[in-house]
């Protein structure tokens, strides 16, 4: 299953990158995140783990694959069977509003049963969570509710 929303912000980059960033502040701004518990300290590198907990969903533990500042950061999760994917990528647009993309890929024995199972909530989750980085964003704060 691959999934992926898009939606553009009147924040600039810096900003956008900000917020992003800060994922501890994830449940203020978007109702798809119950809590998200960074399992390290410091700013988000590869190798940065968090607990996230998402509404109807298990608890899984994610880890950060790949980051380029003020660019994207990609981080995965294991579940039996299933091997998750978040990207998320911002891009500035010439006219100095910035491109949300966010991205969701199942790979994995079970990837399709649970992409039958999970697909539609998934497909509303990344949807509130493109919303919510955009109001967060534009209201000048992460803590900004959705």
């Amino acid at each position: 299953m691959e999934l992926r929303e898009t939606t553009t912000t009147s924040a600039d980059v810096a900003r956008t990158w900000a917020v992003l960033t800060d994922i501890a502040t994830w449940p203020r701004w978007t109702k798809s995140m119950t809590s998200v518990q960074r399992l390290d300290e410091g700013p988000l590198r590869v190798g940065s783990r968090a607990r996230v907990k998402q509404p109807r969903m298990p608890v899984l533990t994610w880890q950060v694959e790949e980051i380029r500042d003020e660019e994207v950061f990609t981080w995965s999760a294991r579940s039996p069977g299933v091997r998750t994917t978040g990207v998320h990528r911002i891009v500035g647009n010439p006219d100095g509003t910035t491109r949300i993309e966010l991205e969701i890929r199942q790979h994995g024995p079970l990837a399709g049963i649970v992409g039958r199972l999970t697909g539609a909530r998934t497909r509303r989750y990344l949807e509130w969570e493109a919303a919510g980085l955009k109001a967060a964003s534009e209201s000048g704060g992460p803590g900004s509710p959705a």
